[in-house]
């Protein structure tokens, strides 16, 4: 399938005013029923893979339920995500809650993180200033392979709990004075939970802490890289979300695992709206957008055609 290039767009200064505020009011309604139906699908998928995985003697069947129930957990990812702009759900408790599991379920800190991206949405794409961009994109197959496997986010991960654990927040300029013990103490706390989990492991000499979490885990995370390089890679290196952003049209259970991340245009240009309105706003928007592209098999052979 081809990339869709659409040429017609708003001029940079009017990027805000495309929706009039009636039509953003109505896209904008959060839903705490939206929310909790949607993560109650999502722990459905997970339990299920879950409950496969562990039980069938069919190895058939195993493995493919091992994948599935391991981008369950990568895919946590996306409730952490909605839930740190605050617009999975309509209360702001429900959604700091959630993004705190979800984290701890995908080996992200959700108070480190929502800082962390208000600075990619403030700052997106522009060097020196969009934290994502202290990550290289991959400039040839071999880095592009490491970065699918998720070797290079696994140990981003370990060093930045491991900093923010014991203090250490020079780098991340991204994180206010007065929010820093905040993010350390939820850190700590974080990592406190992996540290019962694997020892209540090891007293009942059982791999719980190994085969139910960090083995999925890690066959998991290279499917939620590889739709996560999609949304700016080769975009445009600018402020204009028309082009620096890319919407990726794919499957419905996709989009429902990743609490429809694909509209990455409409969610870059309206951040308010929640996850479960981005298919009516992509709608209303796609006529402006420069890049949406038709699957991600297309995007990343236009990523490998670039080396």
């Amino acid at each position: 399938m081809n990339t869709q290039v659409i040429t017609k767009s708003a001029s940079s200064d009017n990027l805000k005013q495309i929706l009039n505020p009636s039509e953003l009011k109505i896209l904008n309604a959060s839903s705490n029923w939206r929310g909790l139906i949607q993560l109650a699908g999502h722990f459905c998928v997970m339990g299920s893979s879950g409950y496969l995985w562990t039980m069938a003697d069919n190895w058939i069947i195993k493995i493919p339920a091992l994948i599935i129930y391991g981008f369950s957990f990568a895919a946590m990812f996306a409730p952490l995500h909605e839930s740190s702009h605050r617009t999975a759900f309509a209360s702001n408790r429900l959604n700091d809650t959630v993004a705190w599991i979800a984290g701890l379920l995908s080996f992200y800190n959700s108070d480190f993180y929502r800082r962390y991206h208000k600075w990619h949405h403030r700052y997106a794409q522009i060097d020196g200033k969009d934290p994502e961009l202290n990550d290289p994109k991959p400039s040839n197959f071999g880095e592009y392979l490491v970065e699918l496997s998720g070797f290079n986010w696994w140990i981003g991960k370990f060093i930045s709990h491991y900093r923010v654990a014991t203090g250490k927040l020079e780098n991340y300029f991204y994180i206010a004075e007065d929010a820093q013990d905040e993010v350390i103490r939820s850190t700590r706390l974080q990592l406190a939970v992996y540290g019962v989990a694997s020892a209540i492991s090891l007293i009942f000499h059982q791999p719980w802490f190994f085969t139910l979490w960090l083995l999925p885990l890690a066959v998991g995370q290279p499917i939620l890289r590889f739709i996560l390089l999609a949304e700016h890679t080769g975009c445009s290196n600018n402020d204009n979300p028309l082009t620096n952003t890319r919407t990726t049209l794919t499957w419905f259970p996709l989009k429902f695992m990743v609490w429809n991340i694909p509209f990455h245009g409409s969610h870059h240009l309206y951040p308010s709206i929640p996850f479960h309105a981005l298919p009516q706003a992509h709608q209303q928007l796609k006529d402006h957008f420069k890049v949406i592209e038709s699957g991600y098999l297309k995007v990343h052979r236009d990523i490998m055609t670039s080396f």
